[in-house]
């Protein structure tokens, strides 16, 4: 990976990263492929497509407010037109009821050159889960 590329895909997940701070679901679903393939945390098994993708966006910052959302230990690997990056996350927000609520997730993103822009054509947010209990451990800490 060139020392450019390393310096597009950062860019790229501040962006991002800003977007989702400001609560723009526009801004957010402008870093995706049109053909994205996200695998969230919450609510269903699958989302085909930047307009699913958005409409679940949307939804998410309907459910809270203020919210949080932080890139931790984030790294990347990349070709000439595919990359791959993970990190941890730690995101939450306010709900309806005022109570504060935030955990930590492991997000995978597989990233696609197009038309010589980086775009996320794959997402994938996880939180751990205790086999004996099947609990999600929002308490994980890294």
């Amino acid at each position: 990976m060139t020392s450019a590329d390393d310096t597009e895909l950062h860019a790229l997940l501040d962006s991002w990263l800003s977007a989702v701070l400001a609560a723009d679901v526009a801004a957010i679903t402008s870093h995706y492929s049109r053909d994205i393939l996200a695998f969230d945390a919450v609510k269903q098994l699958q989302f085909k497509g930047v307009e699913a993708y958005g409409r679940h966006w949307e939804e998410c910052m309907r459910m809270c407010t203020e919210h949080t959302f932080e890139i931790h230990e984030l790294s990347f690997e990349a070709g000439s037109d595919i990359a791959f990056g993970h990190y941890l996350a730690y995101c939450g927000g306010t709900d309806e009821k005022g109570q504060r609520n935030a955990s930590w997730a492991r997000v995978t993103v597989c990233l696609r050159r197009e038309e010589g822009q980086w775009k996320i054509a794959h997402e994938h947010f996880s939180i751990p889960f205790d086999p004996a209990t099947g609990q999600l451990l929002f308490d994980a800490r890294p």
